[in-house]
């Protein structure tokens, strides 16, 4: 996992991380003071929040703490869906529907018999497109590992979260362009 070790606050890295969670969660300040916990206290973060880090096997800090603290985060508060690698599409279906931040037009409309039958990788491609022409864009936050934690947010809003992430250490990438 990439990113900025722990240690003291660096106020480069923690500005474009706290930016990155105000965008992808612009009405839950929390979500920014969780990974500012985390950057600036991850001992303590990691502590505060150990029974929901056990379940990823984080036991103590690492470098890409504060990026996990953002997935988590979000996800708890519904503005993100983490994807296994062979997810069947029903599942991603479903946990898409549940997402807080989805758009307020169905896209399933827009698919096709044959994309229902894609791998995991490939149908969230085909998501991001058909979100896309529904006004909203999807985003991986990369957490290095086998999973695709998945956004919803403004498509003319992701250039901006890419070079945050990026300038942070750390990886977002836009699904279906």
């Amino acid at each position: 996992m990439s990113g900025p070790g722990p240690g003291p606050a660096d106020g480069g890295v923690l500005s474009s991380l706290t930016a990155v969670a105000s965008l992808l969660a612009p009405d839950q300040p929390t979500v920014a003071e969780q990974v500012r916990h985390a950057h600036e206290d991850p001992e303590g973060y990691v502590r505060t929040w150990a029974i929901r880090l056990e379940d990823r096997g984080i036991y103590e800090p690492f470098p890409g703490l504060t990026w996990i603290a953002l997935v988590d985060a979000l996800h708890e508060r519904k503005l993100l869906a983490e994807f296994d690698w062979k997810e069947g599409v029903d599942e991603i279906r479903w946990r898409m529907g549940g997402l807080a931040s989805r758009p307020s037009v169905d896209p399933w409309v827009l698919f096709d018999d044959g994309e229902m039958e894609l791998t995991t990788h490939d149908f969230l491609q085909v998501c991001g497109r058909h979100y896309r022409e529904v006004g909203t864009a999807l985003v991986v936050l990369d957490i290095e590992s086998d999973c695709y934690p998945v956004a919803c947010v403004s498509p003319r809003r992701v250039d901006e979260l890419v070079s945050l992430a990026k300038s942070a250490g750390f990886t977002l990438w836009p699904l279906g362009v």
